[in-house]
C-alpha cells in the first residue's frame, strides 16, 4: 500500500481553525478578581477523576466539590457521596458557580432502558438541582455521535451544524436528550446558562464500541463507504472541560486532534488488513447478532466506522485552547492499549460460559457471511 501524500495530510491540518479575534459572539468575561468555586458529578473515575485532580491542582479553582457514588483519591476536593438522581444533590451544590456533570453509564454491556433512566433522569436531576443552588452555568460532556455519521457530512462540521444523529447507534438517543435538555434549560431555568462539549472518538481508557473496532482481527469496512476518523484523548477533553469550567469558552463547543486519518491511512499506521463487505449484508448480520444477544453493538454503531464526522473544533480554537495529540499519536496509544484483546463483531474473545460461546458464534457468523458473497462473486464472474 502506497504512503499517504504528506501534502493532503498538511492540507487536512491546515484546516484546523486558526485564532481569530472573534466569532459574532463575545467570549464570556471572567468575573475580575474571582476564583470560581467548580463542582463535577462522576468524579471517582475516568474523565471525572482526571478533570477532578486537574482542578484541585489549579490556581483559578477557588474549590472542588466532588460528588459521585463512591470517594475518589482526590483528597483536595470536598467530597459528597450520593446517587446524582437524588434531589438532596442541590444542597451540595450550595456555593457552587459552575458544574461539570460527567457522570454518564455509556457501558456497551448495560441494560439500554436502565441505563438510558440514569443518563436522562440523572441530567434532569442535575440541571434542576443547579438552578435551585444558585449555580450559574452546567457543563454537560455527549460527544460528537450527536452530529450523525452521514455520506454527505462536511469535512469538517462546524459546532453549530444540525445533530442528524438517530437513537440507532449505543448510548446516543441518551446524548441527544441531554442535548434537548441543555437547549431547553435556559428557558425552564432563568439565570442557568449550559455549555456542551462533543469530543471525537475518546481514546485512553476507555472502552466504546469505536474502539473495539480496532480490537478485531481484521478491519470491517462496508465496500463504498468513506470512513475519516478523528480521534480525541482524555487528556485533551480534560483539558477542554477545564476551558469550559473556567469560561473562557461557551456554546457548544467539538473537541479533537487537528485534522483526520482516511481508511487507508489507518491500516497502513495500524498494520490490521480489512476485510470488505457489501452494506447489505454487514448491516444486515449486525443487526441480527445484535438481536439475538451475540453483540453488544447495534447495526447503529456501523455508520460511525462508514461515513465521515470530523469537527472542527473552531470554537476552542479561537478561545486559544490546541489539543496536545494528533490522531497519529492517539491512534498508537489505542493499539498499544488493546494489544492482546480479541474482538470479533464488538464481542470480546476470551470470556468465560455463555460470553465465550456468542463470541464463537460471532465470528463464524461473520466469517461465514464473508465466504459466501466471496462465492457468490466468483459465480457470477463465470457466468
Amino acid at each position: 500500500m502506497s504512503s499517504p501524500d504528506p501534502t493532503v495530510r498538511a492540507a487536512r491540518n491546515a484546516d484546523a481553525p486558526t485564532p481569530q479575534t472573534g466569532r459574532g459572539t463575545e467570549e464570556p468575561a471572567p468575573r475580575p478578581g474571582r476564583r470560581p468555586i467548580v463542582a463535577v458529578t462522576g468524579a471517582a473515575t475516568g474523565v471525572g477523576a482526571l478533570l477532578t485532580r486537574a482542578l484541585a491542582a489549579s490556581d483559578e479553582v477557588k474549590q472542588v466539590i466532588a460528588i459521585d457514588e463512591r470517594r475518589g483519591d482526590v483528597p483536595e476536593a470536598h467530597w459528597h457521596v450520593l446517587d446524582i438522581r437524588d434531589p438532596a444533590i442541590a444542597e451540595k451544590l450550595h456555593g457552587a458557580d459552575v458544574v461539570v456533570h460527567l457522570a454518564l453509564d455509556l457501558d456497551l454491556e448495560s441494560d439500554a432502558a436502565a441505563r438510558t433512566a440514569y443518563n436522562v433522569r440523572g441530567t434532569q436531576t442535575v440541571l434542576t438541582a443547579a438552578a435551585a443552588a444558585g449555580v450559574h452555568r452546567v457543563v454537560l460532556c455527549t460527544s460528537a455521535m450527536v452530529y450523525g455519521a452521514l455520506p454527505d457530512n462536511d469535512i469538517p462540521l462546524a459546532e453549530d451544524a444540525e445533530l442528524r444523529a438517530t437513537a440507532d447507534a449505543t448510548g446516543v438517543g441518551d446524548l441527544l436528550e441531554i442535548e434537548r435538555l441543555a437547549q431547553r434549560a435556559p428557558r425552564a431555568h432563568p439565570g442557568l446558562n449550559c455549555t456542551v462539549v462533543r469530543p471525537a472518538v475518546l481514546v485512553g481508557g476507555t472502552d466504546t464500541a469505536l474502539t473495539r473496532y480496532f480490537e478485531s482481527p481484521r478491519l470491517l469496512v462496508v465496500a463504498g463507504s468513506r470512513p475519516a476518523w478523528q480521534f480525541c484523548h482524555v487528556e485533551d477533553l480534560v483539558s477542554a472541560l477545564e476551558y469550559a469550567a473556567l469560561e473562557k469558552v461557551e456554546g457548544e463547543l467539538a473537541v479533537g486532534c487537528d485534522g483526520w486519518l482516511d481508511q487507508e491511512e489507518v491500516e497502513e499506521l495500524s498494520g490490521i488488513r480489512r476485510m470488505e463487505l457489501p452494506s447489505s449484508v454487514a448491516l444486515g448480520a449486525a443487526a441480527r447478532l445484535h438481536r439475538i444477544g451475540l453483540t453488544p453493538s447495534p447495526a447503529g454503531d456501523l455508520a460511525y466506522t462508514m461515513h465521515p464526522w470530523v469537527v472542527s473544533g473552531s470554537r476552542l480554537h479561537e478561545a486559544g485552547w490546541r489539543p496536545r495529540w494528533t490522531n497519529e499519536e492517539v491512534l498508537a496509544e489505542l493499539l498499544e492499549e488493546v494489544a492482546g484483546r480479541h474482538t470479533v463483531a464488538g464481542r470480546r474473545l476470551g470470556r468465560k460460559d455463555a460470553t465465550a460461546a456468542g463470541a464463537a458464534g460471532a465470528t463464524v457468523a461473520l466469517l461465514g457471511t464473508a465466504a459466501l458473497v466471496r462465492r457468490a462473486r466468483k459465480a457470477r464472474r463465470r457466468i
